[in-house]
């Protein structure tokens, strides 16, 4: 199994920027996605953005050239550092992992992140 704890969210107005942190623990063995996701509300969960163990990045166009992913493999910590955020960037967003050998998929609680206009 693996723990997935995000640290970070908040209240920020609109133009403002937050880091969110994401520390996974357990067996870590051929995890090798960890990223975000988001849920705003009466919405269907979306993928924000995924970092692979080799680095490699993908994000959703929303979030193109204002998130930032970033990872500690070490820490088995990742990062979401969000710039320029506007109202619609509100929801809850949750850490996520991937396990490819057994094509199972791991998910964090959730943390917060309200941006006002």
């Amino acid at each position: 199994q693996v723990q997935l704890v995000e640290s970070g969210g908040g209240l920020v107005q609109a133009g403002g920027s937050l880091r969110l942190s994401c520390a996974a623990s357990g067996n870590m063995f051929s995890i090798n996605v960890m990223g975000w996701y988001r849920q705003a509300p009466g919405k269907q969960r979306e993928f924000v953005g995924t970092m692979t163990t080799a680095g490699t990045t993908d994000y959703a166009d929303s979030v193109k050239g204002r998130f930032t992913l970033s990872r500690d493999n070490a820490k088995n910590t990742v990062y979401l550092q969000m710039s320029s955020l506007i109202p619609e960037d509100t929801a809850v967003y949750y850490c996520y992992a991937w396990r490819y050998t057994i094509s199972k998929d791991y998910w964090g609680q959730g943390t917060q992140v309200t941006v006002s206009s």
